[in-house]
């Protein structure tokens, strides 16, 4: 942009040139499955509810124990025949997360009264009809019982309890700040408007006013120099200055890029340093695990209980235990204290240190001075020989 005073003078004028950043700055319309750092925010957490293995637990008097058969099998290992457990629990979180907002929904497929696969649906290909109280599930435009299919929600939708609500309104101002950003950065740096010098002409103006008279000053003047020698020009007649051109860092671009992915950590519910603001925090990830994950794995685990499992006495579990981050020193610390008390076996310390099992360490063994506290009385030190 150049400035001059509204009337030519004859006498001196200042040639200035500005960056402009209007030029590319408009981001436009991007959905929000396409901003990157919303995106990577919902992958950490399918990479981790898809790490999650699944139990059949049935009730017990004396506490819940693990139910090990095909059904287990089908459910943890193999739900359905194209992909492996992982994926399929990530597709379906990511579905249920954004693409399905808040919503996914997989087809249970039997046979004999036997699971044989779980085929999860794309969220385009799902639509649903209110009908009283309840609703209806349609795939690919035909109408189906939900009670017959996986419902997976997030967030309770305000006047559709049975329907989930994404991530989407919560997370669009924050998303369009991050993509303004990264428009911004992306135009500041093609701008072709960062001129390192401010040159002050004592001459007549009209002579200035066009570019073929700028470029004649340019190339007489400061063009034939090489690189590194000095320029000679008339001293009354220049007046050259430097001009640093502004940066992104003028512009805080790099602050509100920070401030605006801890805000879209926080709206999906992943540590900052998961988007890669700030550093690896062990409380920050297990307190992660503890809430976020663990919010959708017990959906999860409740809805497959109550449209796989016909027995009253068993439920299907998420076993978060994996996820969590401890040291080894922590770990081993606590399961040989409990093994010193019997509550564990040898081999179950092993396998919690990734160890193999080994004969012999299968039996419940404590140290010699543990006795029942109603023998405490018992103990030879405390009984005298008279």
């Amino acid at each position: 942009m150049a400035l001059f005073k509204k009337k030519p003078q004859k006498r001196s004028g200042t040639g200035i040139l500005m960056a402009n950043l209007n030029e590319a700055i408009e981001c436009g319309y991007t959905p929000l499955t396409e901003e990157p750092t919303i995106v990577t925010a919902c992958e950490k957490i399918a990479d981790m509810v898809g790490l999650v293995t699944w139990h059949i637990m049935q009730n017990k008097e004396s506490g819940d124990i693990r139910i090990e058969n095909e059904l287990s099998r089908k459910i943890d290992i193999n739900p359905n025949r194209y992909l492996t457990r992982q994926k399929f629990i990530k597709f379906v979180v990511m579905t249920m997360l954004l693409y399905g907002d808040g919503n996914a929904v997989v087809q249970v497929v039997t046979e004999d009264g036997y699971l044989r696969d779980l085929i999860p649906i794309a969220a385009s290909r799902v639509g649903y009809i209110e009908n009283g109280a309840g609703y209806w599930i349609t795939i690919d435009g035909k109408p189906q019982d939900p009670e017959n299919l996986l419902h997976f929600t997030l967030h309770a939708d305000t006047h559709k309890p049975w329907k989930g609500r994404g991530i989407k309104v919560d997370a669009k101002n924050v998303s369009e700040n991050l993509l303004q950003a990264a428009a911004t950065e992306k135009a500041f740096m093609k701008s072709k408007w960062k001129p390192p010098l401010i040159v002050k002409v004592d001459a007549l103006i009209d002579e200035f006013s066009n570019a073929d008279g700028r470029r004649k000053l340019i190339d007489e003047y400061m063009g034939q120099a090489e690189s590194g020698e000095p320029w000679i020009i008339p001293a009354e007649q220049f007046d050259v200055q430097s001009f640093k051109p502004l940066t992104l860092q003028d512009l805080a671009i790099s602050d509100t890029v920070k401030l605006n992915k801890q805000a879209a950590a926080a709206i999906v519910g992943v540590p900052p340093f998961m988007v890669g603001v700030g550093n690896f925090n062990q409380a920050e990830y297990n307190n992660f695990i503890n809430s976020t994950v663990r919010d959708i794995v017990m959906g999860m685990a409740q809805e497959m209980t109550k449209k796989l499992i016909i027995s009253e006495k068993w439920y299907i579990r998420g076993n978060l235990w994996s996820l969590l981050d401890w040291d080894i020193s922590t770990i081993a610390n606590v399961f040989l204290a409990m093994q010193d008390r019997g509550d564990v076996t040898g081999n179950e310390v092993r396998d919690k240190l990734n160890m193999p099992p080994k004969d012999g360490l299968d039996e419940l063994r404590v140290l010699e001075n543990y006795i029942p506290a109603d023998m405490t009385g018992n103990q030879k030190k405390l009984i005298q020989e008279d």
